[in-house]
Parts: structure tokens; C-alpha cells; sequence
């Protein structure tokens, strides 16, 4: 199906540019979001003459769009979790969750707005993508933790903090992998090794 974009998408084009997209995606997001239209000739019609006003507006939205993103420069949020061995989660943090953050910190970011393709399950510092316009996006970082005081730890050293018991069992993880990292080739090379060696005692034994 051929569009108009209303505004910048990523990856399909830029405002005004006519691109051919799955009729699902147009029925499902671009149309009904206002963020495109039926390329048919009146609404051809209908964009040239109405351009002007709409990048007029765009330019202006894209403005305030950095305004706010340069106050969000090295914005920082915390999430208190409660976590596990090696620090992985009881859960996850989504986009909710960090939009809800940011609300709290003052910012007034949507769910839609926050850029993660994956939801974060482990402590630590994770930046995370927003995107305030089609043209402008900012990364924050979620600071997770299980307390606020170990935030604070974490943002100073800028790595996520483990309880003893944790930090012992994961360098006994990492002490195995290294004893069980064992060459194929040289395992090989020794088996064979043995091997002639034992050959050529018996055969001197024969001798």
C-alpha cells in the first residue's frame, strides 16, 4: 500500500515522501495515528497544498522536542528492585516502568516513547533510548538497584553492586569455566602423545 508520511518515521522516510508499506502496518499504525495517508491523488493534493503550515509545525515541535531533550542531558533515573543470584531481577524493568520514573523526575515521557527492545533483568546502569520527536531522541540512564543507597554506589563506580555470597559465586562460575576451557587440540595432542610413548616402551619391551 503507498503512503504519505506525515512526518519522519525511521527506516520509511521523510515528511512528504511516498513509500510503499505493508497494508497491515498502514491500517494498524500509520493511519489510524495520523502519521501517514492513502496516497491517492486528492490527498496528494490535499499535502502539497497544506505543506508549508505542516512543516511549520514540525519545525516548531521539533524544536521544543530538543529543548526538552537538552534538559535531559545526563538524566538519570532509579528503579528499586529486588534481585537474585548475580544480580538478576525479580522481574524486569519495561517501558512503563521508566516512563513512570521520568514522569516522577519531572519529564513527561509516554510508555510509546521509550525505545527498549528488551525489557532490562539485571542491576546496574542501562541507557535507554527516547524519543521525543521523529527527529530527536535522548539517551537517559536507569540506574536499577535494590535500595536507593546502593544507587548511589552504582552511579559513583558505574557498576552494579552484588552481596558477597553473590560476588563469591560468580567467581567460582567463572574459576570453572576457566578449569573446564580446555583446548580439543591439545587434549588431543597429549592422548596421542601417551600413546607413542607407551608404543615404543613395549616395543622395546619385545626387543
Amino acid at each position: 500500500m503507498k503512503v504519505i508520511l506525515m512526518e519522519r518515521i525511521e527506516k520509511l522516510g521523510q515528511m512528504g515522501d511516498v513509500v510503499n508499506v505493508k497494508p497491515g502496518f498502514a491500517r494498524n499504525f500509520l493511519l489510524p495515528r495520523g502519521k501517514a495517508m492513502r496516497a491517492t491523488e486528492a490527498n496528494r493534493a490535499h499535502f502539497e497544498v497544506q505543506r508549508a503550515q505542516l512543516e511549520a509545525v514540525n519545525l516548531e515541535q521539533c524544536s521544543e522536542a530538543q529543548a526538552v531533550a537538552d534538559k535531559m542531558m545526563d538524566v538519570s533515573v532509579v528503579l528499586v528492585r529486588q534481585a537474585g543470584d548475580a544480580g538478576q531481577l525479580y522481574g524486569s524493568v519495561n517501558a512503563r516502568d521508566i516512563s513512570d520514573a521520568l514522569k516522577e523526575a519531572g519529564f513527561t515521557i509516554t510508555r510509546n516513547q521509550v525505545r527498549q527492545a528488551v525489557p532490562i533483568k539485571n542491576l546496574g546502569l542501562h541507557m535507554v533510548l527516547i524519543s521525543l520527536h521523529p527527529e530527536v531522541s535522548i539517551e537517559i540512564t536507569a540506574n536499577v538497584a535494590r535500595s536507593a543507597e546502593e544507587a548511589a554506589i552504582q552511579a559513583e563506580t558505574g557498576m552494579a553492586i552484588m552481596t558477597q555470597a553473590e560476588a563469591d559465586a560468580k567467581a567460582e562460575a567463572e574459576e570453572l569455566e576457566v578449569a573446564f576451557a580446555v583446548p580439543v587440540e591439545a587434549t588431543a595432542e597429549e592422548t596421542f602423545s601417551d600413546k607413542t610413548e607407551t608404543e615404543e616402551e613395549e616395543a622395546k619391551d619385545d626387543a
